[in-house]
């Protein structure tokens, strides 16, 4: 009876791939002097969502049901690296700013979504 509905837990998903993404975005742009640094990135949110599919996430192994579980997608170095640096540095402030924005926005959206879904369910109860 109590259990969320799926809109919401896509929702929470993308707002929880938009956070991991901007932790992402923030260790490149503090790595951006590192010698031999690549710029790294998590997969879409569609792919990750796709892959995680309908089971239960864990973030603890000591939650009931794991044994070790998965909390996000992982970071990868990015495919497109685009130029390096002289010192082997794949960052790019401007490509970072860039990233960080479409973070914002997804986080925007996934906001939009619950904040949305909850107004529908208070108007089906009558409670608007």
């Amino acid at each position: 009876m109590f259990q969320q509905p799926e809109i919401m837990r896509m929702a929470q998903a993308m707002a929880s791939h938009a956070a991991q993404r901007q932790n992402a975005v923030a260790q490149n742009i503090a790595n951006a002097d590192t010698p031999d640094y690549a710029a790294r990135d998590i997969a879409p949110f569609a792919k990750t969502y796709a892959a995680e599919g309908m089971a239960l996430r864990l973030t603890r192994a000591g939650h009931l049901g794991g044994g070790g579980g998965n909390a996000g997608a992982e970071m990868t170095a990015r495919a497109d690296p685009g130029t390096r640096s002289p010192n082997g540095n794949s960052v790019s402030l401007e490509t970072e700013m860039v990233k960080a924005v479409e973070v914002k926005r997804q986080h925007d959206l996934a906001l939009a979504i619950y904040k949305t879904s909850l107004g529908v369910l208070r108007s089906s109860l009558g409670r608007r």
